[in-house]
């Protein structure tokens, strides 16, 4: 997808240029980071059981004529397609090239992401099984290139090795449909649209001589729920930044089709009762637009019971998708739990609990939530409230030295985040704990964000992030990001405690590497 694109498809709202701006590290670092890793891989696909469990992951890694050098992490992305959430693990490679994971999973079979920091950090399709270990053997050339893999159970090689660099080019494919304009058509004009430039992209998939069949085919459909989640949900959005891509005045505001729920019949296409969806990493963010869409309306799942909240959510749903009953609306009713666990970082009520309890026994869908709940009731220890401040009157060139006026003799890391950046959100999330544990250093944590970002969903947002926040006039982000260089987030500066600036750096690197940069100004 050309940046283009991008801005097309996510809807920039105000501060477009920023959006389309960070095509290969906000994509391949964010949903397709995520996306495409979704199928049992060169055999006969079975039908996804979801089972709350734990996968070892064991394995050696070696470098040609490696002397002493940095210390080798393995990393690895796990994806919870029941609490809505990717689990992320760091193993670091002891002296005799071995490490060792043990990861929650929540189906029998998971395909997850691993990377390592030698080189590039390419990342490879692996495969976990609940109960069980996988043992994997890599080997990298001196140039810190992958020479040789070595994996059981086994997997085919080529799509561990082919589907990343895939969905790259998918992401880069270039045509001239991005430039069509689309914001004074008929909503049925919009999906045709998006049908064409699926079948464009997935050219890519159906050219490719060397991975399985099996591949190709979840690819396929991955890719296609990861076009209409960032293209069909914030209709309005999107073509706003259509309306901006194809000349419109950037002063004034056009107007756009008003949708109702009957727009999202599209979603009957999808025939989201098929439970290979499991396996699919958008999956997750797939659901999360259906249980926030302001659209359609679902209601918070809160303390009802949830038999009460699927007539509700079945009411509003099931002529869209197509059916009223299937595992796919307990699945639903689990990331609506979801979103409440990762996202407000609240744990379950007791009511909750007893709701959930009474709903699916002791049920893997019920283990799996419960598990989760407990790993935030350990993270609430570190929650923090938030605070707003306003710079609204400073002038552009002024907000950087106010804010870090006023934080004195504290080391002050700035994050520049906003709701709508996938990448931001999970950085946030993977840092909770190490930021938890410097709440008593003399640190702050300052996160800035724009008008892109919707006023109300931000003040809900930051309920759960804690610390400093500032919601910035579009002047004044584009001054700090043209000034410091930026072009995409999430981006950071960190500043000692005597208000210099020490380092400046997009996406981020890592909770365990942010942790000691910031322990080495403490």
């Amino acid at each position: 997808m050309t940046p283009a694109d991008l801005a097309i498809f996510d809807g920039s709202k105000q501060h477009l240029m920023t959006k389309i701006l960070n095509l290969r590290l906000y994509c391949l670092l964010s949903l397709l980071f995520s996306m495409i890793c979704n199928s049992s891989i060169g055999m006969a696909i079975d039908t996804p059981v979801i089972k709350s469990g734990i996968a070892k992951l064991t394995g050696t890694i070696t470098v040609q004529n490696k002397t002493g050098g940095d210390s080798i992490y393995v990393n690895i992305t796990v994806p919870h397609p029941i609490s809505g959430e990717f689990a992320k693990y760091t193993a670091l490679v002891d002296e005799s090239g071995k490490f060792s994971i043990d990861a929650d999973v929540e189906t029998a079979i998971s395909l997850i992401r691993l990377s390592t920091t030698l080189g590039s950090g390419k990342a490879l399709l692996i495969k976990l099984k609940s109960g069980d270990a996988t043992n994997i053997n890599l080997s990298y050339d001196s140039n810190f290139e992958v020479a040789h893999i070595n994996v059981k159970p086994d997997m085919n090689q080529h799509d561990m090795l082919r589907c990343f660099g895939l969905v790259g080019e998918m992401i880069e494919y270039q045509s001239d449909s991005f430039l069509e304009r689309l914001y004074d058509k008929p909503v049925d004009y919009f999906f045709d649209h998006s049908k064409k430039v699926l079948f464009e992209r997935l050219s890519v998939v159906r050219k490719d001589t060397l991975i399985s069949k099996e591949l190709k085919e979840l690819l396929s459909n991955d890719f296609k729920l990861f076009l209409y989640k960032v293209s069909a949900f914030d209709y309005e959005g999107n073509m706003r930044g259509n309306y901006r891509l194809t000349g419109g005045d950037q002063n004034t505001i056009p107007v756009i089709n008003k949708i109702d729920r009957s727009y999202f019949r599209f979603l009957k296409d999808f025939k989201l009762n098929d439970p290979q969806y499991l396996h699919a990493f958008t999956f997750l963010e797939f659901q999360k637009s259906i249980l926030q869409d302001s659209i359609l309306g679902l209601p918070a799942i809160g303390d009802s019971d949830i038999p009460s909240w699927l007539n509700k959510a079945k009411a509003i749903l099931s002529d869209l998708v197509g059916f009223s009953d299937g595992q796919y609306y307990d699945i639903l009713a689990a990331n609506a739990y979801g979103i409440q666990l990762n996202e407000e970082l609240r744990p379950l009520s007791q009511k909750q609990i007893d709701n959930i309890k009474r709903y699916w026994n002791d049920g893997d869908i019920a283990k799996i939530l419960l598990r989760k709940n407990e790993q935030v009731v350990d993270l609430d220890q570190y929650k923090t409230p938030a605070f707003i401040h306003d710079v609204s009157s400073v002038p552009d060139d002024k907000v950087m030295e106010t804010i870090i006026s006023k934080h004195k003799d504290k080391v002050v890391l700035i994050d520049l985040w906003a709701t709508w950046c996938t990448p931001c959100l999970n950085a946030m999330q993977e840092f909770r704990r190490a930021k938890g544990e410097l709440k008593d250093k003399e640190v702050v944590f300052v996160y800035l964000t724009n008008t892109s970002s919707p006023r109300k969903l931000w003040e809900e947002k930051i309920k759960t992030i804690g610390s400093e926040h500032y919601y910035l006039t579009d002047g004044q982000w584009k001054y700090i990001m043209e000034h410091f260089e930026f072009e995409y987030i999430p981006s950071y500066l960190l500043y000692n405690k005597k208000g210099l600036l020490i380092s400046k750096f997009s996406a981020f690197p890592g909770s365990d590497k942010v942790k000691n940069m910031i322990n080495e100004l403490l």
